[in-house]
């Protein structure tokens, strides 16, 4: 089972990003679905999250610009980014509870970096 992130880029404030974590493998259900940020010098943040519900949290910093949604079908999450600020800038991680046959476990993507020029 494996987390890919992808979408990472470089982009003017103002502009936007989406950004992809799809989950492969035997997955026999994605739970709680998790965005982190680190920028250079920084601890990783939180992001947004989604549950296997659909609800969905943000954190300050980003509440109306970022959006985060899943389709179950492709085992993809995505995070919208609008609006981007240069504060936006880091490796973005994605992170999943994921159910796999004979365990329950947390999972990591690879990180995709996101640049945000001023």
């Amino acid at each position: 089972v494996q987390l890919q992130a992808s979408g990472g880029g470089l982009v003017q404030a103002g502009g936007s990003l989406r950004l992809s974590c799809a989950a492969s493998g035997i997955i026999l259900k994605i739970n709680a679905v998790y965005w982190y940020r680190q920028a250079i010098g920084k601890q990783r943040e939180l992001v947004a999250s989604v549950t296997s519900g659909g609800s969905t949290n943000y954190a300050d910093s980003v509440e109306g610009r970022f959006t985060i949604s899943r389709d179950n079908a492709k085992n993809t999450v995505y995070l919208q980014m609008s609006s981007l600020k240069p504060e936006d800038t880091g490796t973005y991680y994605c992170n999943a509870d994921l159910t796999t046959p004979g365990r329950r476990g947390s999972y990591w993507g690879q990180g995709t970096l996101v640049t945000v020029s001023s």
